[in-house]
């Protein structure tokens, strides 16, 4: 078993503060290279794509505002608009103004290496004062991913491996687990990858309306060294990533601070990856490009997004 003190001393041994300069804020990202995008656009042989993401519901996840305006010469001002705008009749719309947090435990989100701070710092050791109330992040906001993260996809279904439809919460996946789903998939992790986890979560969510508290099944901190041995870009999970409890009193969520602050590895939490693992099973194909596409939000943390997965 990895002790605490293991753990902590992960914040050395698998620091990538420098390792792509003082200014980098890309962290893991950095491992996908052009011909790492290239060799995922390969990972596409039957044009078959799927989503990865919950969808957003109103109003358990968000707050909406709607706006009907079923003929737009009607609406208020119209007569200060140019004739040809309230001239023709036939036309209306509608539109939203929306409020949503999308950190937590229920929507799909990326978390940039600003999201959390150790000791007061950020990845590459930036002091977390660089994150302001007014304007958020200065440092490694989710805008240095503004071309997107699109590279090559794997999903290792540890359910599947293990024979039970879904984990118990507080069920951890160890480095094993991630080889035994290699071998039983008949893939290999390999530098600049996105690594999927399946813990089976999303079916019980499906099936029995489950949700996450304090308890969750998820990635144990010993997969940490094996993340970094294999220069994975970037991981996900159907839960919020980190096994609950962490069995760590001084590292409550191991994944996301050695992850995020030491590592620069990006985050993505709370994916459905049911329709991924059907397709994948279906096609007996279990690597597939993966793209995710921020919302540049401006100093922010993170961004809810949709993964696309395409086989």
């Amino acid at each position: 078993m990895t002790a605490q003190d293991d753990v902590l001393a992960y914040f050395d041994t698998l620091s990538n503060w420098g390792r792509w300069g003082d200014d980098d804020e890309l962290g893991t990202l950095n491992h996908i290279t052009d011909d790492v995008r290239l060799a995922a656009a390969r990972a596409v042989r039957h044009g078959r794509s799927v989503s990865c993401a919950w969808e957003v519901g109103v109003p358990e996840d968000m707050e909406r505002s709607t706006t009907t305006c079923p003929c737009a010469a009607d609406m208020p001002g119209a007569e200060n608009m140019p004739a040809a705008f309230h001239a023709d009749r036939h036309w209306g719309f509608s539109s939203e103004r929306l409020g949503l947090s999308f950190h937590g435990n229920t929507l799909t989100h990326l978390d940039s290496p600003c999201h959390l701070f150790w000791d007061g710092r950020m990845y590459n050791g930036r002091p977390h004062s660089l994150v302001d109330a007014a304007t958020g992040s200065a440092w490694a906001a989710v805008t240095a991913a503004a071309n997107g993260i699109v590279t090559r996809g794997v999903l290792l279904d540890v359910a599947k491996v293990r024979d039970v439809p879904w984990l118990e919460p507080g069920e951890g996946v160890f480095p094993d687990d991630l080889e035994r789903a290699e071998r039983r998939q008949g893939v290999r992790v390999r530098s600049g990858d996105a690594v999927l986890l399946r813990t089976g979560y999303g079916r019980a969510r499906h099936e029995t309306g489950a949700t996450v508290g304090f308890t969750q099944a998820g990635w144990h901190a010993s997969c940490l060294p094996w993340l970094r041995e294999r220069g994975v870009a970037l991981i996900g999970a159907d839960t919020p990533q980190d096994v609950q409890p962490s069995g760590f009193d001084d590292v409550l969520m191991p994944v996301h601070a050695v992850g995020l602050v030491a590592m620069g590895l990006w985050l993505l939490d709370n994916c459905d990856l049911e329709a991924c693992a059907a397709m994948a099973a279906e096609l007996g194909q279990w690597d597939f490009q993966l793209a995710v596409a921020p919302v540049r939000f401006a100093g922010t943390s993170g961004s809810p997004v949709n993964p696309i997965a395409t086989f």
